[in-house]
C-alpha cells in the first residue's frame, strides 16, 4: 500500500472496534462513526461466550476456532483486553445429542471432556444442581465485551484513528462506487466504507440500494449486583446459561444469546434471576440489579455476512460477534487494504443470497 487508504467504519461495537483497530494497525487512515459511543448497541447486551460449540457445520467451526486463536493473538498485542479462558460446562442438550456433539467436534479437534457429577462438582463447586452427565471444554472463554471494544478503539485512536459521533444519514456515490457517508448532514469521503452497525446495518446499506437480509430477535439477560466469586467459568444448563463477569456480576439468560423477554420483561427477568439463584450454593446474598434486552443482528441463514457488497462498501454483520471479532477484523483489513480474501470467508459473502 503506497498511499494510506481512507476508511470509514460505521459502528463502535466489538466488530467495528476490531475492524478499525486492525485497519489502523495496518496503516490505514480510519474514522469510526458511532451514535452510541464505544461498545455500540448489541455488544453491551452480549453473553460474550467465545466458542466453537455445537450446531454448526464444519466449515463454520473452522472459522470459529480460528477466531478463538485470534483472540489469543489480539490479547498479546493489546494486554488491556479483559480475556479469560475459563472453560465451559454444558448439559443443555439431551444426552444422546451431547454425545453426538462430542463425537463430531472431538473428531474435528475440539477439546471436549465428558464429565460426570463428581467431576462437574470439582469444576463448579458452587452449583446446587449438578448434572449426571455433561461436557466440559477448557479452551472456551469470555471477553468482557464493552471493555474489549473500548480498549480496541482507544488503541486505534493512539494509532491515528478518528472518532466521529453522529448518525449516518446515507451512503454517498461517485458513479457506481461508494464514496463516503453523510453524517448528521456532513459529508465525509472515503476510499472504503465498512458497515459494522449491527441491527442498523440494513437501513444504512439500503441508502445505496444494497439489501441485507437480517433479523433482529430480542434477547433478555439478567445481571446481579457484584458478588464474591461463585462461578469459575461458563455454565450452560437446561434452560439457563450463566457466567460471572470480571467485576463479579452473575449474568444469565435462558439462552446464551438472551431469552424471549415476553410481555413483561421485568417479570421475566426476576423469574430468570430466581432460577439462577436456585442453581447456586451460598447465594443468599446475591441481589438482582438490572436486566438488558439486546437485539441480535442475525442474517437470514444464521451465518455471517462479511465482504464487499459493492465497490467501496464492505459489510461485516453477524450474530456471534464476540467470538468472531478478532478474525473478522484481521480478515476484513487484509481484504480492504490488500485485496486478499481469506479462504475461511468463502461461504459468507452477501452474494449467496442472490444466487
Amino acid at each position: 500500500m503506497t498511499v494510506a487508504k481512507q476508511t470509514i467504519v460505521i459502528g463502535a461495537g466489538i466488530i467495528g472496534a476490531s475492524v478499525a483497530w486492525h485497519l489502523a494497525k495496518a496503516g490505514a487512515r480510519v474514522t469510526v462513526i458511532s451514535g452510541s459511543g464505544a461498545g455500540g448497541v448489541a455488544t453491551p447486551n452480549s453473553f460474550a461466550w467465545i466458542n466453537a460449540s455445537w450446531g454448526n457445520p464444519e466449515v463454520y467451526f473452522r472459522l470459529r476456532t480460528r477466531a478463538m486463536a485470534e483472540w489469543t493473538r489480539l490479547a498479546r498485542d493489546l494486554p488491556t483486553i479483559p480475556l479469560s479462558w475459563c472453560g465451559g460446562l454444558c448439559w443443555d442438550l439431551p444426552v444422546a445429542e451431547l454425545e453426538t456433539y462430542a463425537a463430531e467436534h472431538s473428531a474435528w479437534g475440539y477439546g471436549i471432556e465428558r464429565v460426570g457429577r463428581e467431576r462437574a462438582a470439582r469444576i463448579e463447586p458452587n452449583l446446587a444442581k449438578l448434572p449426571d452427565f455433561a461436557l466440559h471444554v477448557a479452551e472456551e472463554g469470555v471477553a468482557e465485551p464493552v471493555a474489549a471494544a473500548r480498549a480496541l478503539l482507544a488503541d486505534a485512536q493512539r494509532l491515528g484513528a478518528l472518532a466521529h459521533t453522529g448518525t449516518v444519514d446515507a451512503l454517498t456515490l461517485a458513479g457506481e462506487r461508494i464514496a463516503g457517508v453523510v453524517v448528521s448532514g456532513e459529508v465525509l469521503n472515503a476510499d472504503e466504507v465498512v458497515i459494522a452497525a449491527g441491527v442498523n446495518s440494513p437501513a444504512i446499506a439500503a441508502t445505496a440500494g444494497v439489501t441485507l437480509p437480517i433479523d433482529a430477535p430480542p434477547g433478555l439477560i439478567v445481571h446481579s449486583r457484584p458478588h464474591r466469586k461463585l462461578l469459575n467459568g461458563l455454565v450452560l444448563a437446561e434452560r439457563l446459561h450463566m457466567r460471572q463477569t470480571a467485576e463479579g456480576r452473575l449474568i444469565a439468560g435462558s439462552d446464551f444469546g438472551g431469552g424471549d423477554p415476553g410481555a413483561d420483561p421485568l417479570a421475566t427477568a426476576h423469574g430468570l434471576f430466581a432460577a439462577m439463584k436456585a442453581m447456586l450454593r451460598d447465594a443468599d446474598g446475591l441481589e438482582f440489579d438490572f436486566h438488558t434486552v439486546g437485539y441480535r443482528p442475525t442474517p437470514a441463514d444464521g451465518f455471517p455476512i462479511i465482504g464487499r457488497a459493492r465497490d467501496g462498501l464492505y459489510v461485516t454483520v453477524m450474530h456471534s460477534g464476540i467470538t468472531l471479532a478478532p478474525a473478522v477484523g484481521l480478515f476484513a483489513s487484509r481484504e480492504i487494504l490488500e485485496g486478499e480474501r481469506d479462504p475461511l470467508l468463502g461461504p459468507y459473502g452477501l452474494s449467496r443470497f442472490t444466487r
